[in-house]
């Protein structure tokens, strides 16, 4: 089932996954169709019977000793383990044990102890970051509020501590202080602190061989359909091997897989009843690098503007500077955002409902009465509301992930950079800025547009690169001094939103994020040669600053074609009318006193109108602007109004993002797997 793909000079192979669902299967020696119940039936027996068998594997050896023994990758005999985690266990002895009186086959064993030594190999790191936080806990001091001393030295205990985010600390100390109010006593270590965790609720058949499973694609549509062959029990308890038949599932291919892709063995998980594949594959793409950009894009996160970025370009030499156009790009989702706050809000209440009779129920049983049914169907009913409010806002923030990281692909692809720089945010943590604000802050999905925009620029070898985002809104592109950030730009009042230089012969004043995307680009332009790749997430890093290599953004002016070298149709033609022109009097020039009216001795006619358009009430506009759409802690001049069938639908009815300057180029190999020609693209 694992397969290779060539690779041609300059690409690489890239491994994702794609969910596909199964909805009918065929037993092979029965004959039997299975629907959708019944192969979720089948399936749901699978699981259960490798969740067993995984849960006792790891409940059996969930101790620390025995923790270090799997991570350090040698055997007590001195024999090297395996890197495939069921032959580890099984090196080491740890085999799963099938219940009394059930049969099992053999590689049914191997997937229920793959998915065991994962859970045990990655628990390693969790144990090694709770030793840290206990070996440094502070004796008689509040371990939340740490001394940059004390941080030091956690960071010098744990292993690879300064590539760990301040926040991961910061939540396994509250951890271990929950433990401690509970017990009146420090935990010992992690498998203490933590009760052994379960096997997933899945199947990973990248464990078996065709025994088990094999997976090919279909003869009569290779590109859009598959086949997978399992051996699946034919009741909840198999007795002999005549209970494990063999069923075959045809199901649709993702579109995001190609025809060129290589298919390998899937996971088998149940949701809501249904089989979902999870399908992993490898396609061959452009390789990325890590320094020797010539161009790239920069995005700054912002609360009320989701996104805001640029493009800029190095100049070289010894001491290189960078150039930026002046002309940012921004997403703006405040619609969408106001309706995740709006979930938010909900299902905090239904939670605060379903505990308070929950209170009154536990308060029943502790005086040993009758629970009362009206309130027990009740918090049944709310726990159901609230698991469904939960599912949507999960979905809203995946579609707000997925839509930043196309928009900031795109922006890239149009202008032909080769990376991306975004501003590592792993540390924020919002504290301080009222409760509305700090919710709103801690909701937000970074990392998921993280994940994703990695995901996508892999496809089209664009490398994604995490800068240090300290002092990136404190100090001027262009001249590197502390800003005065204040509330908006006509107004002095203290505040965070705008940013002005208090340089003399600066004076730069723009927005906050579009000054902190030219920091975020210029930092990673000026630092590349300092990019590495970090081993456990595959994400290219830039953990340390060298001050002397910042240099201000340089803005060249825009050379203008003169009015000879316009055309009647010339996007540089100014044709408003807002300003002053050559048949109108300037503002000056009007007069401000209308002229008196006539009377009966004058010859002409009575007083003449003043000149250029009548005064009007600076207050008064023509068209009224709708309301806001969501929760805003500042006033900014930029307000968000959906206008309905101009913006489109559904999600995009509430996302205005900027067009992009030029259509980027299709790939043609993502169409040739669908027998497909590329759009033509329209002239324009």
């Amino acid at each position: 089932m694992r397969r290779k793909i060539a690779l041609g000079e300059g690409e690489t192979g890239r491994v994702a996954c794609a969910p596909a669902m199964a909805f009918r299967g065929l037993d092979t020696i029965s004959g039997e169709v299975l629907n959708t119940a019944a192969l979720g039936e089948r399936v749901g027996w699978l699981t259960g019977l490798v969740e067993s068998m995984a849960a006792g594997v790891i409940g059996g050896h969930w101790s620390r000793s025995e923790l270090i023994l799997l991570s350090s990758g040698i055997a007590p005999s001195g024999e090297r383990l395996p890197s495939n985690a069921w032959m580890a266990l099984r090196t080491l002895g740890w085999t799963a044990t099938v219940p009394e009186g059930l049969y099992a086959p053999d590689r049914v064993r191997r997937v229920a102890e793959e998915q065991a030594g994962r859970v045990l190999r990655s628990a390693q790191w969790r144990a090694e970051l709770v030793d840290a936080v206990l070996t440094t806990w502070p004796a008689g001091a509040d371990p939340m509020k740490r001394t940059e001393e004390e941080w030091a030295a956690l960071r010098d205990t744990c292993p690879q501590g300064a590539a760990v985010p301040a926040s991961v600390f910061r939540s396994c100390t509250r951890q271990v202080l929950r433990f401690e109010t509970a017990h009146r006593r420090l935990p010992a270590d992690l498998c203490e602190l933590e009760a052994a965790p379960g096997g997933g609720r899945q199947v990973v058949l990248a464990a078996a061989d065709k025994q088990l499973a094999t997976l090919v694609r279909c003869e009569d549509d290779p590109a859009r359909y598959a086949v997978l062959t399992v051996r699946l029990p034919v009741r909840p308890d198999p007795r002999t091997r005549a209970d494990w038949r063999p069923v075959r599932i045809r199901f649709r291919l993702p579109p995001t897989i190609d025809a060129t892709a290589a298919l390998h063995a899937p996971t088998l998980r149940l949701r809501g009843g249904r089989l979902r594949l999870d399908i992993a594959h490898t396609t061959a793409v452009p390789a990325t690098r890590r320094s020797g950009h010539s161009r790239a894009v920069a995005f700054d996160y912002g609360l009320n503007t989701l996104l805001t970025g640029g493009t800029l370009t190095p100049t070289g030499g010894i001491q290189p500077g960078v150039l930026t156009d002046g002309q940012p790009v921004f997403l703006r989702m405040n619609g969408v955002l106001a309706k995740a706050d709006r979930l938010r809000i909900l299902a905090e209440q239904l939670w605060a409902k379903a505990a308070h009779l929950e209170t009154l129920l536990d308060g029943q049983r502790a005086l040993g009465r009758c629970l009362d049914p009206a309130t027990a169907a009740k918090l049944a009913l709310l726990r159901t509301e609230h698991a469904r409010v939960s599912k949507r806002r999960q979905h809203l923030n995946m579609q707000i992930a997925k839509a930043a990281a196309r928009f900031m692909v795109d922006h890239a692809r149009a202008t032909g950079a080769s990376v991306i720089y975004l501003e590592d945010l792993r540390d924020m943590e919002a504290r301080g800025k009222g409760r509305t604000l700090n919710t709103r802050l801690s909701g937000s999905v970074r990392g998921q547009i993280v994940a994703d925009v990695r995901h996508q620029a892999a496809r089209h070898g664009i490398a994604v690169v995490i800068v240090p985002a300290r002092g990136t809104s404190k100090y001027c592109p262009r001249c590197l001094t502390a800003f005065r950030h204040h509330t908006a730009p006509d107004s002095t009042r203290p505040g965070w939103k705008w940013a002005t230089c208090p340089h003399p012969d600066c004076g730069y004043s723009a927005d906050r994020d579009v000054a902190a995307w030219q920091r975020i680009g210029a930092r990673g332009l000026q630092h590349q040669h300092l990019t590495v790749l970090d081993r456990t997430t595959g994400t290219y890093l830039i953990r340390r600053t060298v001050q002397e290599l910042d240099q201000p953004v340089r803005h060249p002016k825009p050379t203008h074609p003169g009015p000879s070298e316009l055309g009647p149709r010339s996007v540089f033609a100014d044709r408003t009318k807002a300003g002053p022109m050559r048949s109108s009097p300037v503002p000056r020039q009007r007069r401000r006193v209308p002229a008196p009216p006539g009377t009966p001795a004058s010859t002409g006619p009575g007083g003449k109108r003043p000149a250029g358009r009548p005064p009007q009430s600076p207050t008064h506009r023509t068209r009224r602007r709708g309301g806001r759409q969501a929760p805003h802690t500042m006033s900014t001049p930029n307000r968000h109004t959906p206008r309905g069938a101009r913006l489109g639908a559904g999600f995009h009815l509430h996302t205005h993002a900027t067009p992009l300057k030029q259509r980027p180029r299709r790939d043609p190999r993502l169409f040739s797997h669908r027998g497909e020609h590329p759009p033509p693209r329209r002239k324009t």
